[in-house]
């Protein structure tokens, strides 16, 4: 049984375990305090934004960061808008709004949110009856898969500069997005873009953490002290630090997200020469083919994936995911067990 359910089945790269294991007995300054791989992962870090004022911190999950960035930058009567997609409004238990912030949900096809439907959100909530509007939250790649163009996120980072929103970028699969053969964005543009993003390592071959990148200064305020009351100030955070110094020191970072691209596309050419379409149009390390549901119930003998929508009475859309491990033996035996049941 091989799975294709996400990609964080696996532990992490053993660039990054040799890593973590050259310094365990190494003794270290705790809270991200170290003075040695700390300071070394941020500068990697801010080589590819070419960009020094900036402060990073190190988050262990996706979920933390994306609360803990909302809980610190908005005030009590104060809302994020994100797409009916979005981690945050889909998949984090009401995190955001356990925190006392209502997520403003607008209906987006692709996953995407455009200046109209910031704008659309910003017209229905009109005074003070209603939760003040104060922060946009993307993610790149969506939850669909898809990603932002260079000239998409420009227009969502002018309204929300016009409009004085935040723009927060959720980076859980930021690599995915970075190496895929649609994209033109570089982590310069997005962090000349946004207020505030994370890059992440749990989806792209860490053990587990995330970067949280601080552009706009406004956020930074009394950072420290939230993410200690929040419990995300991990003791020992020099093991974040360490994950993120390798992968960035030589660009495994990227050599992980683009192997997962590529076996994701070796997947969805095989699925599109059986005949079979897609829910999403991805060009990254998820994609979302269209089986008859008689086919889904074969394949799930031999591998593990997700459903993702019911398409009608006799069809789904389910999702399978590559890793920076997934072998090209496994993206193969799929595709021949689909062709031989097609």
């Amino acid at each position: 049984m091989y799975s294709f359910n996400n990609d964080y089945s696996e532990g992490a790269h053993p660039r990054i375990l040799e890593a973590l294991l050259n310094a365990n007995l190494i003794q270290h300054d705790g809270y991200s305090m170290d003075s040695q791989h700390s300071p070394k992962a941020k500068a990697y870090i801010k080589r590819e934004l070419q960009k020094e004022d900036v402060t990073i911190h190190w988050l262990v999950g996706g979920t933390q960061a994306n609360m803990i960035t909302i809980a610190a930058a908005l005030r009590p009567h104060q809302a994020v808008i994100a797409a009916d997609t979005g981690h945050v409004f889909v998949h984090e238990t009401g995190a955001i709004e356990a925190t006392g912030h209502k997520v403003i949900s607008m209906t987006s096809p692709d996953g995407k949110l455009t200046p109209a439907l910031v704008q659309k959100a910003l017209d229905i909530h009109t005074d003070e009856h209603m939760v003040q509007p104060k922060m946009v939250y993307i993610s790149n790649t969506t939850e669909l898969g898809t990603q932002y163009s260079k000239a998409e996120l420009e227009a969502l980072s002018h309204i929300c500069r016009q409009k004085n929103l935040y723009l927060f970028l959720d980076g859980a699969r930021l690599g995915a997005a970075l190496t895929s053969s649609v994209n033109d964005l570089t982590m310069a543009d997005i962090a000349d873009l946004v207020d505030v993003f994370y890059i992440g390592g749990t989806k792209n071959g860490a053990l587990f953490g995330e970067a949280l990148v601080i552009i706009n200064p406004a956020l930074e305020t009394d950072f420290r002290f939230i993410l200690k009351q929040r419990g995300a100030m991990l003791a020992k955070g020099w093991l974040l630090a360490i994950q993120f110094e390798e992968l960035f020191k030589t660009g495994l970072f990227y050599e992980m997200a683009a192997h997962a691209n590529e076996m994701a596309e070796i997947l969805r050419k095989g699925i599109g020469e059986c005949g079979y379409e897609f829910f999403a149009q991805s060009a990254t390390n998820q994609i979302f083919p269209i089986f008859p549901d008689n086919i889904i119930a074969q394949l799930e003998k031999d591998f593990l994936f997700s459903p993702q929508a019911k398409i009608d009475d006799s069809h789904t859309a389910v999702r399978l995911v590559t890793s920076w491990a997934t072998s090209e033996a496994a993206v193969k035996a799929f595709i021949a067990v689909l062709t031989s049941l097609s």
